[in-house]
């Protein structure tokens, strides 16, 4: 904060201004020392335009899906101004696909570490997912099959976004009073980028998530299904030619399981018709906002 820079927003008001509540503003202050407030002579706080500032940026990141911890952390890695980052960052989605698999091909992790705290700080977790990470895999994917990178350069590419999304999928809590979910690919199945995205929405919604991702035979999904008993399961399909193995799967499931609600996604189903995939599977959209759709219908007849 600047030395001239005075209080001028008392702690009701920044309630107000921003909907949060001044108890979560106290504990945010008193275990991450984000901001320190001035005092006025009666004792109470007041808050400058740049506290202001550095709240709406922690708070949009709230809830975009970080933890407040990690709000913080990526904030004081980080040196940009608050007012402008967001509208210069969006036009730096593709480079920074572009930059960080430039590193991982590199085998430089610190540099892929740091560029993708940065980008994790500028965007929210599914811009980060779907256009940076998601490109990412593709290209290197490619490259691999064209033998222009080795398996060595295609494994640390791949381990390291998945390890950097499973640290952020063991942040999300669950929320006990949501059910169950099971996902995996459909037998035979490589692809996983879109589940991964898919599950990762799900866990930030609050479901408890059990992800079994791709290589696992029709008959070991539904010992799964058998022994957890989920109240929603979910399988991915990208390839036409695995799409009749999926179907048998969810099929079984329906079968054995009546009261499990059943959904199929995937480019392999988008030109399945409604013969192939029956009339009680839920066919999933490939967006978020019909993810956001589906999960809003489905909350509202759950609490019923």
């Amino acid at each position: 904060m600047s030395q001239n820079e005075t209080g001028k927003y008392n702690i009701k008001a920044i309630s107000k201004m921003l909907g949060i509540q001044p108890g979560t503003l106290r504990a945010w202050e008193r275990r991450y020392h984000i901001i320190e407030p001035v005092r006025n002579q009666a004792g109470h706080r007041l808050y400058t335009e740049e506290h202001v500032g550095t709240l709406r940026w922690l708070i949009d990141k709230v809830e975009k899906g970080f933890t407040i911890g990690q709000a913080v952390d990526l904030f004081e890695k980080e040196d940009f101004q608050l007012d402008s980052v967001e509208g210069k960052g969006n036009g730096q989605v593709e480079e920074f696909s572009i930059k960080i698999r430039e590193a991982l091909l590199s085998f430089n992790e610190s540099e892929a570490q740091a560029l993708a705290d940065r980008a994790f700080s500028i965007f929210s977790i599914e811009k980060v997912l779907i256009e940076i990470f998601t490109p990412l895999l593709i290209k290197v994917g490619d490259l691999w099959e064209r033998n222009s990178i080795t398996a060595a350069h295609e494994h640390f590419a791949s381990n390291f976004i998945k390890m950097k999304m499973g640290n952020i999928f063991q942040s999300y809590r669950v929320d006990a009073y949501l059910p169950k979910v099971l996902v995996v690919c459909a037998p035979d199945e490589r692809h996983e980028l879109g589940l991964l995205t898919f599950t990762f929405f799900l866990r930030r919604k609050g479901f408890d998530v059990i992800y079994l991702g791709t290589g696992v035979p029709g008959r070991d999904i539904l010992t799964v299904v058998n022994q957890v008993q989920p109240k929603l399961f979910f399988i991915s399909c990208t390839m036409v030619k695995n799409l009749e193995g999926a179907l048998q799967v969810v099929k079984a499931v329906a079968k054995k399981h009546p009261n499990t609600v059943t959904g199929i996604g995937g480019s392999a189903v988008k030109g399945a018709s409604t013969n192939e995939l029956g009339n009680n599977l839920l066919i999933m959209d490939s967006t978020i906002q019909g993810w956001d759709h589906w999960f809003h219908d489905f909350f509202q007849q759950y609490r019923r």
